[in-house]
């Protein structure tokens, strides 16, 4: 009977004390809270967030399909924040744990703020692109980035704060590690310089077939921040360093409006003045009265110079289509309509030759 005793004594004692001064009963009363937040949480996870973006999907703004998809992380998080705050408040800590746990409620609170922050960028995003005249699809993105970023870090300095970590010393050993990065990192921001040039300059953007002599050419796929994708003509891809755009000509194909056809036809010595002038007039009245080409920008068709072997004819015109292979097209009827009237006129192409004279003794 002795031994119950004892065991009931001590029982109760740990009933009593329980964890960290509270009481067994008072745990399982907090837990019980908690779990309820939890099963209010799944709740809002399967019902109410579905719900909204029902509501959302019916509507032609992209906005609140954006700002539901960025708050799903948030409202999940909430019932955690709440429900860890009720039940701890109802719980009877001792001085020490009691601030403990307040660390943890504000820890929580302050996580949840800065989330909700980073996620409402995203949304804001879809505002910044209606300023497409200033800013480029590319550079929003990444001043999103940076934004997301920037609150990230600020949110995680916010946090240490709070456990009493202080931040200061730690950036001062970061700038001094940044100072050492930096001079071993030049090419890389090099290269982010370049490619936010690229940017605000609007060079070009994601779809443009552009041309770097000597370096690439094909469509851009992505603009990042220290390269860009581009996928060639034969479907390989091609990652470029972005100070390649900053230190050479870039040719954006994509904003082509006339193309150019210009050509060096070479015609025999034997070829008379009037076959010359007669083929000179005809081609040229030929691309005058065509529809494919644009004579206000200009047409050149002269006899160029005396070559080797020609008599070297320079064409020169414009093309009205911005279509590649549109231009192509044109280009085949102009070259088959100029043999044609090279060959009514009686003349003919030349070729390279050599004529070999021997001296008789």
């Amino acid at each position: 009977m002795e031994l119950l005793d004892n065991f009931k004594s001590l029982f109760l004692s740990v009933w009593d004390r329980g964890i960290f001064g509270v009481d067994i009963f008072q745990i399982l009363i907090g837990i019980g809270i908690f779990l309820i937040f939890l099963i209010f949480r799944g709740i809002i996870s399967k019902v109410v967030i579905k719900r909204l973006e029902n509501i959302a999907k019916k509507t032609t703004n992209k906005l609140d399909d954006a700002f539901v998809q960025a708050m799903k992380g948030p409202a999940r998080f909430l019932p955690i924040v709440l429900g860890f705050f009720i039940a701890s408040y109802y719980m009877s800590f001792s001085e020490d744990g009691r601030a403990v746990v307040d660390t943890i409620n504000r820890t929580l609170i302050t996580i949840f703020i800065f989330w909700v922050i980073h996620q409402i960028i995203e949304p804001i995003s879809y505002i910044l692109s209606g300023l497409d005249k200033v800013l480029t699809r590319e550079l929003i993105g990444w001043i999103v980035k940076s934004l997301k970023i920037l609150i990230f870090i600020l949110g995680l300095a916010a946090v240490l704060e709070l456990w009493g970590i202080k931040i200061g010393p730690i950036i001062a050993g970061l700038g001094l590690f940044g100072i050492a990065v930096a001079l071993g990192a030049q090419d890389l921001f090099k290269n982010l310089i370049s490619g936010i040039l690229v940017l605000v300059e609007k060079r070009f953007k994601i779809g443009d077939w552009i041309l770097v002599e000597g370096i690439i050419e094909g469509i851009v796929e992505k603009i990042g921040f220290r390269s860009t994708v581009i996928r060639k003509f034969d479907k390989s891809i091609a990652i470029i360093p972005n100070f390649q755009f900053a230190e050479n000509a870039v040719v954006n194909v994509s904003e082509t409006s006339n193309w150019l056809i210009s050509w060096i036809i070479t015609l025999q010595y034997d070829t008379t003045i009037d076959q010359l002038k007669t083929i000179r007039n005809e081609i040229e009245n030929y691309i005058n009265k065509s529809e494919d080409y644009n004579t206000s920008i200009g047409v050149a068709v002269r006899v160029d110079k005396f070559s080797d072997s020609s008599i070297d004819m320079y064409v020169r015109c414009f093309t009205k289509t911005d279509s590649w292979n549109e231009w192509l097209s044109v280009k085949e009827r102009l070259a088959i309509e100029i043999k044609q009237i090279v060959e009514k006129n009686k003349a003919s192409f030349a070729f390279p030759s050599q004529s070999i004279y021997i001296e008789k003794k």
